[in-house]
């Protein structure tokens, strides 16, 4: 069988930055191979898109430009806050992540890349937004997705 949509395919992977060739995240660091819904947006676009068509058993490897990964890295999503919305975290540092929440309660991921008496200045980005990314994949399994699976988006049982 073929990845393709509603497919379920169980993958190992190993996440390089295109640039450097430091490997960022592996499937082994989650305890082996990974499963997902083909169609169902539960994994970046290019990497789907270039895997379809795959088969079980199969290894590629995928190159991935940032802007069908995680966007392209965007100023605008670089902030300065004022500090007493930090009052509740004692000892602010740089690189420090945080969650943020906007008006209609969505949670917002963030990193204090700066910081003084009177503001905070946050990365909105993704990590890895900006970076083009290099996939190692094998394709372990496909199988068909159950109804139930494409009607709730995810995998239940790879």
């Amino acid at each position: 069988m073929k990845v393709e949509k509603d497919t379920v395919v169980v993958m190992n992977y190993v996440l390089k930055d295109k640039e450097t060739g430091d490997i960022i995240d592996k499937s082994e660091y989650h305890g082996g191979p990974i499963a997902f819904l083909v169609g169902a947006k539960n994994i970046i676009p290019g990497l789907e898109d270039r895997m379809m068509g795959m088969e079980e058993g199969e290894k590629k490897t995928i190159d991935v430009p940032s802007s069908e990964a995680y966007g392209d890295w965007d100023e605008n999503l670089v902030q300065r806050i004022p500090r007493e919305y930090f009052k509740n975290i004692p000892n602010i540092e740089k690189g420090m992540p945080i969650q943020g929440q906007t008006e209609d309660g969505q949670v917002i991921e963030m990193v204090i890349i700066d910081f003084d008496d009177n503001e905070v200045t946050v990365d909105m980005n993704h990590p890895l937004a900006g970076r083009d990314l290099v996939f190692e994949v094998e394709v372990v399994k496909v199988r068909e997705a159950t109804e139930e699976e494409i009607a709730h988006g995810h995998v239940h049982t790879s």
